[in-house]
């Protein structure tokens, strides 16, 4: 099978990966140990329900334990979701992250795509409502989307929520780079949970804490049946003791988070400033990576370079020419920017 994600460093050996927008400040030192100290546990089976970490998670995100599940990743959860619900017509903005798309095929549904255009700077926009038929089951919305690294008006996205309310519409949000953000409350919709019981939260560990080795997810949903039907349905240990003692530590890590924003917001500006100086195309990004446009095969000239960016003429919507790029600590973005630099001439 062909890898259509970034960090496919298994194929590319020693590169530097600016393909996988995982936190450059790394993993906390505390996440580290307590996962550490789970594997000393390794002898005895998970908690199939995960309940430390469901409490550890409702103290943070402010929700009832009853409304979250935990799985292997937020990936694990949309083939789940999408298993447990088998909708017959889906909705899907593109570009957006090819995982819905794979989930949805995969119990055969019928998928509707809004194509966000270049023209209007790759964002949702209110005609996106118009798409809301009674006959749509299932949307799937990233906030902010990857790889455009965009998020939807406050004010559209609700009425987006209370649409799908009437229209019976299941929405899943998935707000796994949320933490990214300048401002990620401000964004975040985990507060209408408790109010939509066809609203469901998509978030991980993944990106802020650096644990995308070791797999961890959770969703946010008041249709406990739902939730019941998912867990009932899934192999019962999907969550290992090191990822459920790791995240669990990670909730704590709230300096860290903001630690993480102020370093991104930096370094973001920094990219930014050497692209447009060098007359690179690019998207305002709002998170930890930037997606941008060059004629140039930048992935394969790169390559030679031992730089790995993400290639993104795979996504719906979007042809050769369009790449994304993590932001990263300063030494590795000069490298970047170095190398760029020389590609286009300008040394």
């Amino acid at each position: 099978m062909r890898n259509s994600h970034g960090g496919d460093i298994y194929t590319y050996g020693e590169v530097l990966d600016f393909s996988v927008n995982i936190n450059p400040v790394g993993t906390p030192k505390r996440v580290l140990q307590a996962a550490i100290e789970g594997i000393y546990q390794m002898g005895n089976y998970p908690d199939p329900l995960c309940r430390e970490l469901k409490s550890a998670i409702g103290k943070r995100e402010g929700i009832y334990k009853e409304h979250i599940i935990c799985g292997n990743g937020a990936a694990d959860l949309i083939f789940q979701l999408v298993t447990a619900k088998r909708p017959k017509k889906a909705l899907l903005a593109v570009p957006g992250f090819t995982e819905y798309q794979q989930a949805l095929e995969g119990v055969g549904a019928e998928i509707i795509y809004y194509k966000l255009k270049r023209e209007n700077n790759f964002m949702l926009e209110e005609d996106f409502l118009r798409y809301l038929k009674e006959d749509i089951d299932m949307i799937f919305l990233c906030n902010p989307n990857n790889p455009t690294g965009k998020t939807i008006s406050i004010e559209l996205l609700d009425k987006i929520i209370d649409t799908c309310n009437k229209r019976s519409i299941f929405l899943v949000i998935d707000e796994c780079f949320n933490d990214f953000l300048d401002y990620p409350e401000k964004h975040s919709k985990k507060n209408k949970v408790i109010k939509y019981n066809n609203l469901f939260i998509l978030k991980a560990f993944t990106k802020m804490y650096a644990m995308a080795g070791l797999r961890l997810g959770y969703g946010l949903c008041s249709d406990e049946k739902l939730l019941e039907k998912m867990q009932i349905n899934r192999q019962p240990w999907s969550v290992s003791i090191p990822a459920q003692e790791a995240g669990i530590a990670a909730l704590k890590e709230v300096e860290f988070s903001e630690k993480t924003r102020c370093h991104i917001r930096k370094e973001r500006e920094y990219l930014c400033c050497c692209m447009k100086q060098m007359g690179i195309t690019y998207w305002e990004p709002e998170a930890n990576y930037i997606f941008f446009y060059c004629q140039l095969d930048l992935k394969e000239l790169l390559l030679k370079r031992n730089i790995l960016i993400r290639d993104c003429s795979n996504y719906i919507g979007l042809e050769k020419g369009y790449y994304r790029i993590a932001v990263k600590n300063r030494e590795d973005n000069e490298k970047l920017i170095n190398e760029l630099r020389k590609i286009l001439g300008q040394v």
